[in-house]
């Protein structure tokens, strides 16, 4: 995965990250960027408005990006805004929980194509005005989980949605999150104020031991916490009930249910809950996790495990049933906590 830090303001992030991978031949416009639709330039066009009222830093990180690259912003916003509220195959499974130590860990697989694994990035920013955060991504300015220097945790899943509508999509509402929060409840009250466009749940979890996974989108939001066991968990479907008639019915090839009902069986039978309970869990070692067919063209691209009371990030690049896990430990030295 690539690893790249960034300082400075969101322009100079996004700059920074445009000049450097078009020096090293990536370019963004011929060989990432295609087949993107009229009807997504105009959806993103429209949104813009919503961005940069509620979140304009991210529309100067992209711009900075167009400007590194050399190509037009419209087309560059078109591609990263217009994620998740146009269909993509993106598969994740999310668990947060507390050890019987009193230790609030946060666990994610990201499961999407292979043949994109080289693009993958594991980015730390250290930017004005926000707090700092180490964060992953099968893109780039969006994030799907990450965690910042107060342990705050965030992960989605994405959920395939009915209809496109206008507002922040799963990836830089994760990005939102961990730059603008602090706790479980700052984020809650986050997404209440926030124009939502995508369909997702996003798992929250902060070193204090609070917790919830947050079904939402357009239209509702269900906050769902722990019930008899300090843990929650969630993978790529709704299960609210009120939430459910959202939900479009696609062929479900990456075992959404399967993922749910294996970790519902093993959280709820193991008698403590440590961190190696975890890993082992998204290793696959109680059930059905991540034991895909590559051949199929997908599989876990990584794995992240936070100890957020030590303020500690192990990741796995690969599957976590064949990789092991190392600590990132830029969580000790840029991302260390103000």
């Amino acid at each position: 995965m690539y690893q790249l830090n960034f300082k400075g303001s969101h322009y100079d992030a996004g700059l920074q990250f445009g000049s450097k991978i078009k020096s090293e031949g990536w370019k963004l416009k011929e060989q990432t960027i295609t087949d993107i639709s009229e009807e997504r330039m105009e959806y993103v066009g429209n949104a813009v408005e919503i961005y940069q009222r509620e979140y304009p830093e991210i529309l100067e990180e992209i711009k900075g990006i167009a400007d590194g690259q050399e190509m037009e912003f419209e087309l560059l916003a078109a591609f990263i805004l217009g994620m998740y509220s146009f269909t993509i195959d993106n598969h994740c499974t999310c668990i947060a929980l507390r050890t019987s130590e009193n230790h609030m860990i946060f666990g994610r697989n990201s499961d999407f194509l292979v043949e994109l694994e080289s693009k993958y990035g594991s980015y730390c920013y250290d930017l004005d005005n926000s707090y700092r955060f180490i964060g992953n991504s099968t893109a780039f300015v969006e994030m799907e989980d990450g965690i910042n220097e107060h342990g705050l945790a965030v992960g989605f899943t994405f959920i395939y949605s009915r209809e496109k509508k206008l507002g922040l999509n799963a990836g830089i509402i994760v990005r939102y999150l961990l730059e603008k929060c602090r706790t479980v409840e700052e984020c809650i009250k986050a997404l209440e104020a926030m124009t939502i466009g995508s369909a997702q749940t996003l798992t929250i979890a902060d070193p204090s031991g609070d917790m919830a996974v947050v079904e939402c989108n357009a239209h509702e939001l269900v906050t769902i916490r722990p019930k008899e066991r300090p843990c929650v968990y969630t993978t790529n479907h709704f299960n609210s009930v009120s939430m459910k008639k959202y939900m479009e019915a696609p062929e479900d090839i990456l075992f959404s249910h399967l993922r749910y009902k294996v970790a519902s069986e093993a959280l709820s039978k193991e008698e403590e809950y440590t961190f190696d309970f975890v890993k082992d869990l998204l290793s696959g070692k109680k059930g059905f996790m991540c034991q895909y067919d590559r051949a199929l063209g997908a599989d876990t691209v990584w794995s992240s495990l936070y100890d957020l009371t030590a303020l500690k990030y192990y990741r796995c690049e690969g599957n976590p049933s064949r990789e092991i896990y190392k600590e990132d430990l830029r969580m000790q030295s840029s991302c260390k906590k103000k």
